[in-house]
């Protein structure tokens, strides 16, 4: 049959879709639509006619031998004239158009009881195809989508959009056994044709990994845009007619260009409506959850297991702590819009499917991110986590507030922020938790060793330093302690809940009513100074107790003036009460130290009868030295540490001691012979114990000649 000829003819390697055939006696008369469907054409072929004659071959007829040559060259001339040039894919085009629209027409109940045979053309449209699918889709070198001109791709998706029609027009007649074979071998062009779409589809989403090398600008420049063109190969640059002159132009949607862009969309619209949505959204899915996790990777964060976050050293969970809160930021407030506004281009003619990529991919990747959040989370509590914890908290707080005002529409969006509000519901019983073991610290912070010269304790180093860091996120732990006022206290007898938005009592017994933080601040402060008063007690000079208290009163009151923060939530009232303190605790030093020497020059006693009694005299000089030189050898030792206090403390000093001493030593030097006796007797002049008190506290004495 004529069909078969055609089938066994093979197609030239190359050929141009829009020439014209000439003299093609096959596809000069159109099928009658309307009648019914045409027949095969019989065309004729060498093997109809019939072998030369004898006498058309006798040997030695030489003229008959030139005449049968003669014959044989105008045979074949007419033979070559007379077959069927290669049909034209248009020409064939047009007439499956017709053919699906009379199919689309005829119902398998028509009158007519028998379908007819599959016309000619059917076959030839298909051949004609796959040669086209060849031509692109040549096993391991297939030609590159963003290779191919705008022609040859619109008459691709032109082509394999046929097939689809023909094949859907064809499956009302699924159960013709006549027609199964021509069905299945539709469907399976069709296939071909749709996975070459696939890949390519899916090679230009990669597109946006092979070139974003640099995370910090994850669009393509023109360098490397050129640098990529010029790795193809000349055999495939070949394929192009119209090779590309400049760089492709970049889009506002970083990590691919206009140009791409515009063929993700033709081949998505056109998968999605040819019935391969599921494949399309498939591989847009995968490819973009890797480039998020590229990404996410790149910017430094890790997929940890909550057994491998719990099994971490703090130090090392730090570090990805830090990491995972610049990656959250980053992603959330940033890759997420950028992802939204891609998938809402390329699936632009299908906004639901692009939000419910959209929607997956953000979902995914904000659960990933927040599966580590609730590990830390649930992390043995201790109280240098605290400052890590509250910059999860932040995180979570600021970026699931972005996140609300940009995709409140979604849907996801309900579920990622029940799963943060969880995470931050954790994160802030635990530092409510943190800051009652600090209490609990502080009280059970007895030990019985004192600080060498009365420094500052470590207990209220560590203390301040903690509470100013922490005050640092004022504004933060009032939000925690607001939201989670009411805990059980681990110090309770009755196991009752502490309210901390609670009210105190000024010295004028007012009522202040005290934030929730501000009770707690307090609450820790009253419990180290009643910790200081018992390790105070501990020194058996009361002369250095009250110096121990100066200097951690002191410390205490510098690093609140020092932070705006923790200031504001001490008060003035605390302030000017705690001063008090240390200028009691100040004149108690004077009075334990200074007051006794300071009696060695009292006036009284010395007179018998109206006289100065020498004796009585040499006493009190000889007492005076000995206990200045004990004061002076043993203060040395001691420390203060700030400045200030300790200037302020010689200065207190001198204008106690020295203008008595001057006194007490004019009025009765002149009672001793002078010499050797003034000299035994009278040890120090008033500018020696200027110099001597100027020594004190510097924690180093120096041994007085």
């Amino acid at each position: 049959m004529a069909m078969d000829a055609e089938k066994d003819k093979p197609l030239p390697p190359s050929f141009d879709d829009n020439a014209k055939t000439e003299n093609n006696n096959n596809n000069d008369q159109q099928p009658d639509l309307d009648q019914d469907l045409p027949q095969n054409h019989e065309v004729d072929s060498p093997s109809s006619r019939g072998p030369p004659s004898d006498a058309d071959s006798k040997p030695g007829n030489d003229n008959g031998s030139e005449i049968k040559a003669e014959e044989e060259l105008a045979e074949i001339k007419l033979e070559e004239e007379s077959s069927p040039l290669p049909p034209d894919l248009n020409k064939v085009s047009e007439e499956i158009d017709q053919y699906i629209s009379l199919l689309s027409s005829t119902s398998k109940n028509d009158d007519q009881p028998t379908q007819p045979d599959l016309p000619i053309f059917v076959e030839q449209f298909i051949n004609l195809v796959v040669a086209k699918i060849d031509n692109y889709d040549s096993g391991d070198s297939p030609v590159r989508w963003s290779r191919l001109t705008d022609e040859d791709s619109a008459s691709f998706l032109e082509a394999v959009d046929r097939v689809s029609s023909l094949s859907n027009a064809l499956s009302q007649f699924s159960s013709e056994e006549k027609y199964a074979y021509s069905i299945n071998s539709i469907g399976g062009v069709l296939q071909r044709a749709m996975s070459y779409v696939e890949e390519e589809f899916k090679s230009l989403l990669e597109d946006y990994k092979i070139n974003n090398s640099d995370q910090s600008n994850n669009t393509r420049n023109d360098a490397k845009l050129k640098q990529s063109k010029s790795s193809i190969s000349k055999e495939e640059s070949d394929q192009n007619p119209h090779p590309e002159s400049s760089p492709a132009k970049e889009s506002n949607i970083p990590g691919y260009s206009e140009e791409t862009l515009s063929s993700l969309i033709r081949l998505s619209n056109f998968m999605i409506t040819g019935g391969y949505e599921t494949e399309c959204c498939q591989e847009y899915f995968v490819v973009r959850r890797n480039a998020l996790e590229e990404s996410i990777h790149k910017l430094g964060f890790e997929k940890y297991s909550i057994d491998d976050v719990h099994k971490m050293q703090w130090e090392s969970l730090e570090r990805e702590i830090e990491a995972w809160i610049k990656t959250f930021k980053q992603c959330a407030m940033v890759q997420l819009s950028s992802e939204r506004k891609l998938s809402g281009t390329i699936f632009s003619d299908h906004p639901s499917i692009s939000e419910s990529l959209f929607g997956s991919l953000s979902h995914g990747v904000l659960i990933q991110l927040l599966n580590f959040a609730e590990a830390v989370a649930l992390t043995k509590r201790a109280a240098e986590k605290l400052f890590k914890f509250l910059d999860i908290y932040e995180a979570l707080r600021d970026v699931l507030s972005e996140i609300d005002n940009l995709f409140s529409e979604e849907e996801w969006v309900k579920e990622i922020k029940t799963e943060a509000s969880m995470i931050r519901s954790l994160l802030g019983e635990t530092m409510i938790s943190i800051f009652n073991e600090i209490e609990n610290s502080i009280k059970s912070d007895t030990g019985k060793n004192t600080v060498p010269g009365g420094a500052v304790h470590p207990l209220t180093k560590y203390t301040m330093n903690y509470l100013e860091y922490a005050c640092e996120y004022k504004e933060t732990l009032e939000q925690v302690f607001r939201e989670h006022q009411k805990i059980e206290r681990a110090d309770s007898a009755t196991g009752s809940e502490f309210d901390y938005n609670s009210q105190t009592q000024n010295h004028n017994n007012e009522k202040v009513k005290q934030s929730p933080l501000q009770a707690q601040i307090i609450k820790i402060m009253d419990l180290l100074d009643a910790n200081l008063e018992g390790k105070a007690k501990l020194y058996k000079d009361h002369a250095l107790s009250s110096i121990f208290m100066m200097n951690n009163g002191r410390y205490i009151l510098k690093k609140i003036r020092g932070c705006n923060e923790i200031n504001s939530l001490m008060g003035d009232t605390w302030y000017r009460r705690k001063s008090s303190d240390l200028r009691q605790y100040h004149k108690g030093y004077q009075r334990e130290t200074w007051g006794k020497l300071l009696s060695c020059l009292n006036p009284e006693g010395l007179s018998v009868n109206g006289k100065v009694s020498k004796p009585l005299l040499k006493e009190r000089f000889k007492s005076f030295n000995t206990m200045f030189d004990e004061i002076h050898k043993t203060q040395s030792n001691w420390v203060v540490g700030d400045e200030q206090l300790q200037s302020e403390l010689r200065v207190s000093i001198s204008q106690m001691v020295i203008p008595a001493y001057r006194s007490f030593l004019g009025r009765y030097s002149q009672v001793f012979t002078p010499g050797r006796q003034t000299e035994k007797y009278v040890k120090f002049q008033p500018e020696d114990i200027e110099t001597y008190i100027d020594e004190l506290f510097d924690g180093n004495a120096r041994k007085k000649p």
